[in-house]
């Protein structure tokens, strides 16, 4: 088998493995479109350059630390848990029951953007509705929504509203995350019908106006939020299940209406290969290869979207070298974060995040700003290119936990002759020498070993 076909079947393995063992994960569509309009193509490649995101999931599955919305799809794999005392039916109804428990009395989105500027991401995605239906914007469609409920009195239960506004101070990109499913509405999941599974319970050309009706309400929903809660520069919408020609949402005219409000909106309709898709999103995983396209993986912190008790988080290593792959393969990280039910990032996960950006404050040029070389890995080295393709950063990612060792090589993006190399950890020369066509470099010697990456930046020789 030839090495390229046995990396993509290893991947496509370890993708089925992982959504075994970590629930439903969204496969990234093949192919992509380019936009043609000019102010969302500059906006992509000013997206490009922030690399880092985070992405907030926070609402009623807050409350007692559950699976995201999914635990109310009645489809029978092992990653939706659901209480097996309570039937089905009576489960959804203890569901819906936590919009009049969710009070996050602490609810501090200025904390938040503050965490998230110190870990050195540049971009904020906020879950404005998952698929529970759950608003957490004060939308005048429905009432099944953070402003309906005990919190509704408290002058920040317009939530979206603040989270928007907090990171705009901190001068992220902001976007809106909008599930076109939505599991409460009568026009998308009807009680007459049983719930099978997370499509639509009726059949459409049965029922045209009820489907239309939904059409509409989806529509005026994301109408709310791109009148009325300032600038924002993508719109990130989930379920991709939804889509033409079975379950045309009328994307046409939802795109429309969205740039008529904010010109230049990056539209990530997930999974829908199109002009709609303007950076792909694969899920819990790293593509095998580099692509010259837009794309980011979205990837949580834990093992989890949202909040739950007692999770095990990834090291601040770990996120590292995931930051590092993506980059070198020409993609974002976005980080999924979830929020405590009383509205707060907890102290464990501040503590990680602001190692990630004390790593970032010395050794971001290699990440921000850069763009894809065609050389882009080699064994524990991972290489990003300036703008300027003939500067270099050759980033090393020690072995889980392990310190790193005297010296390290690579093979190919040889260095010029005579040029300098820069660690820039130290901000000094490092020794290095060409060893068997293999550049071969001398680690510094720093008072306190790291296990964490070391970047190196120099001039690529373009004749070798």
């Amino acid at each position: 088998m030839k090495k390229k076909q046995l990396i993509i079947l290893c991947t496509l393995l370890l993708s089925n493995a992982l959504q075994a063992q970590q629930g439903f994960v969204h496969e990234r569509s093949h192919g992509y479109v380019w936009p043609e309009e000019k102010d969302v193509l500059e906006k992509l490649d000013r997206w490009q350059d922030l690399k880092f995101g985070v992405l907030f999931h926070w609402g009623l599955y807050s409350v007692p630390g559950i699976v995201e919305s999914w635990s109310i799809c009645s489809e029978d794999v092992d990653w939706i848990p659901r209480d097996s005392t309570l039937s089905y039916e009576d489960y959804k109804k203890w569901y819906w029951g936590l919009k009049d428990r969710f009070n996050p009395v602490d609810f501090n989105p200025d904390q938040w953007s503050e965490v998230m500027q110190q870990a050195g991401m540049k971009y904020a995605i906020f879950t404005t509705k998952h698929h529970d239906g759950f608003c957490l914007f004060d939308s005048k469609e429905t009432d099944f929504s953070i402003a309906h409920g005990p919190f509704g009195n408290h002058p920040k239960a317009d939530a979206a509203r603040f989270v928007f506004e907090a990171f705009r101070k901190k001068d992220f990109m902001v976007g809106a995350y909008f599930s076109k499913p939505d599991w409460h509405s009568q026009n998308y999941w009807w009680d007459y019908y049983a719930t099978p599974n997370r499509n639509v319970n009726y059949k459409i050309e049965r029922h045209p106006q009820r489907w239309e009706n939904f059409r509409r309400f989806t529509y005026h929903q994301i109408e709310e939020l791109m009148t009325g809660y300032g600038d924002l520069d993508i719109l990130w919408l989930d379920g991709g299940w939804v889509a033409a020609p079975r379950q045309d949402i009328g994307m046409d005219d939802i795109a429309a209406m969205a740039r008529r409000n904010q010109p230049g909106m990056l539209i990530v309709d997930r999974t829908i290969r199109g002009k709609y898709e303007n950076y792909q999103t694969p899920e819990r995983s790293i593509p095998a290869e580099q692509f010259p396209y837009p794309w980011e993986s979205c990837i949580p912190l834990s093992s989890d979207w949202g909040w739950i008790p007692d999770a095990k988080f990834k090291s601040p290593a770990e996120v590292i070298a995931l930051l590092i792959e993506v980059t070198a393969k020409g993609g974002n990280l976005l980080l999924g974060v979830g929020p405590t039910p009383q509205g707060l990032i907890q102290p464990e996960v501040a503590v990680i995040l602001k190692q990630i950006g004390d790593w970032l404050d010395i050794n971001g040029r290699g990440i921000y700003h850069t763009r894809i070389t065609p050389q882009y890995h080699s064994g524990n080295v991972w290489f990003t290119a300036a703008k300027d393709p003939q500067t270099l950063y050759a980033h090393y990612i020690p072995p889980h936990g392990e310190e790193s060792p005297d010296f390290i090589e690579w093979e190919g993006n040889a260095p010029v002759r005579g040029t300098k190399m820069i660690c820039l950890q130290t901000n000094k020369p490092v020794k290095w020498r060409l060893v068997d066509n293999k550049t071969r470099i001398t680690l510094p010697k720093m008072k306190n070993k790291t296990t964490l990456p070391l970047v190196f930046t120099y001039q690529k020789d373009i004749e070798r």
